[in-house]
């Protein structure tokens, strides 16, 4: 398992991540084994939100009820969790985000959170509410490491003009199939070509410039919840042959050649994984490090249907 240091922190984390939104229907003995079988293969952090599960905190409570860390190995892992979805609205404000990180830290039995992020776009954000809430949090010990979700430049640019902290992260959609951060850029300028359609503002290349790392949800999708491409050889057949080709080459299963491609980007992101099933996340982690020529990486891009011009 690939390990690094995200620029802007002091933590040393995992390149893949285990997302934790689907367990709340787990016993705690299968919470048990899914953690420790990430935590096996090298898996050193975990991604939570307070809506994930029944909300408030659901999912975190599940997580918190079947886990305990002794202070040694509470060291040895990041906790990272997410506030701003409400019932029907979004929710940066100062209230809120306080209320919301001690709600997820008593779920989760925590003292502190490794990184905090800020989730889904709220368009009536105060960025001096924010950071209020985030120098509270920082002073108080409560979060360690800040960030944002599923935000443009512009949106991030707004709220440092008042946040004190580095927003380290950004969790964004990626996956082989439904890649326009990347694929906008590589067809730059091309008239006509829905592909060359800047639909975040430049985000790969501002993340890379401003030193944020990118982490990488619903990897394995085909679009916005549309189920997933590994297997999908109806709509997605020369894709999935070269997955194969590929996956034997290096001895390993497609799902692992899935979370190569996003791995292997210098932009060095982090790949959330969403699933409940021990050897999925095997087979995940085995992705990690896996070093995707320039050939194989293309062959994988253009089969998917994006276009080198």
């Amino acid at each position: 398992m690939k390990t690094f240091t995200p620029p802007n922190t002091d933590i040393t984390a995992s390149n893949v991540i285990l997302g934790l939104m689907r367990i709340a229907d787990l016993d705690d003995d299968e919470i048990r084994t899914l953690v420790g079988t990430a935590r096996e293969v090298g898996i050193n952090f975990f991604d939570h939100a307070d809506v994930y599960g029944p909300p408030p905190h659901g999912c975190e409570t599940r997580f918190g009820d079947a886990i305990t860390f002794s202070p040694a190995e509470r060291e040895q892992v990041i906790i990272q969790t997410k506030v701003g979805i409400r019932d029907g609205f979004f929710d940066f404000s100062k209230e809120h985000i306080l209320e919301s990180v001690d709600g997820s830290l008593a779920a989760m039995h925590l003292d502190y959170l490794d990184v905090l992020l800020l989730h889904r776009p709220d368009t009536l954000v105060e960025p001096d509410e924010v950071a209020s809430a985030f120098d509270i949090l920082h002073k108080s010990g409560k979060v360690r490491h800040f960030g944002v979700s599923n935000q443009t430049p512009g949106q991030v640019e707004l709220l440092k003009r008042s946040v004190a902290q580095p927003l380290a992260f950004n969790q964004v959609q990626l996956s082989i199939t439904h890649a326009p951060l990347i694929a906008a850029g590589v067809s730059a300028n091309m008239a006509g070509l829905d592909q060359s359609i800047d639909r975040d503002n430049g985000i790969l290349d501002y993340s890379r410039l401003n030193e944020i790392t990118l982490q990488a949800w619903s990897p394995f999708q085909k679009g916005f919840f549309d189920g997933v491409f590994l297997g999908d050889r109806t709509t997605f057949p020369e894709l999935n042959l070269a997955i194969d080709e590929i996956a034997a080459k290096y001895d390993v299963t497609p799902t692992a050649i899935a979370v190569a491609w996003i791995t292997r980007h210098p932009a060095n992101m982090q790949v959330v994984l969403g699933t409940t099933k021990p050897e999925r996340v095997r087979d995940s982690a085995a992705g990690s490090d896996i070093p995707l020529t320039r050939q194989e990486w293309y062959r994988l891009f253009t089969t998917a249907g994006h276009i080198l011009p």
